[in-house]
């Protein structure tokens, strides 16, 4: 599953030196960080590394305190809002709606960035609508108030909105952490395939090593705001790693099941 990459292959974004905080509390501390164009990526690292913060910052949502962030050949900040919604995707952590929009209408906001203003969804429109409704497995909640969903449920109307969206990049904040582990895998290969064979580029928070192992080309680690590696899966999934950034013990063996690297884990024996 892991791609070669070469200085050659053109780049997602460029981040130099990139730092934030909240009220004065640093967050990251100088992050550092090339993406590139052909693989997966996973952003790994305990709670309150500035993994979301992190992701935020990539999709415009935040602008640094200090540093320079590059997407697609241009500064980031330079990017009209509408513009950069044509390009880029985000499916939030906890996705939001306040009123009792239908769920279709919730996917269907996903068009938004590609219609001009006052304009309807087109016969193609809705039949991408009608395609990530299908794909995400929530045709038959289209009418139900997206108020009246299960945690996991909202989850698949973000993805679903997002896909309707038709990025080139996709950023995914722990996306499938409501999911139980048959939808959890079910989106997990539904943008792996979009990533294989449309194009898709994604970049994805993640907090269960397997899953990232199973779905991620590269993995970057995060601890305390900083950047402790970012490689190949096989080359950075170890078990000094693993101590390093969560403090405790692991395993890592292949696994002739799910084809890929399979991690146990456990506290230090002294603890």
């Amino acid at each position: 599953m892991v791609k070669a990459i070469s200085d050659q292959d053109e780049l997602l974004w460029r981040l130099r030196d990139v730092r934030f905080g909240y009220n004065g509390t640093p967050v990251l501390r100088g992050i550092d960080l090339e993406l590139h164009r052909g693989c997966c990526y996973g952003i790994l690292g305990p709670n309150g590394s500035g993994k979301t913060t992190l992701l935020d910052i990539m999709g415009g949502l935040l602008q640094p305190h200090d540093g320079a962030i590059d997407f697609l050949g241009r500064p980031l900040a330079s990017w009209p809002k509408k513009q950069l919604a044509r390009v880029l995707a985000l499916v939030p952590q906890d996705f939001m709606v306040r009123f009792g929009y239908p769920v279709r209408e919730v996917v269907e906001m996903g068009l938004h960035p590609h219609l001009h203003r006052f304009a309807t969804p087109g016969d193609a429109d809705q039949a991408l609508i009608d395609e990530a409704l299908h794909l995400t497995g929530i045709a038959h909640l289209a009418q139900r108030p997206v108020t009246r969903l299960s945690g996991g449920e909202k989850q698949r109307v973000a993805v679903a909105r997002a896909l309707a969206q038709k990025p080139q990049v996709l950023l995914l904040d722990e996306a499938t952490s409501n999911l139980d582990i048959h939808h959890s895998l079910e989106i997990l290969h539904l943008v792996r395939n979009r990533f294989e064979n449309q194009g898709l580029q994604v970049v994805a928070v993640m907090h269960d090593l397997n899953l990232a192992a199973f779905f991620c080309d590269q993995l970057i680690f995060l601890n305390n705001g900083k950047v402790v590696c970012q490689g190949p899966t096989e080359e950075v999934l170890t078990p000094d790693t693993i101590e390093a950034v969560y403090g405790v013990e692991a395993e890592v063996r292949p696994n002739p099941f799910t084809n890929c690297r399979q991690v146990s884990f456990r506290l230090p024996l002294n603890t």
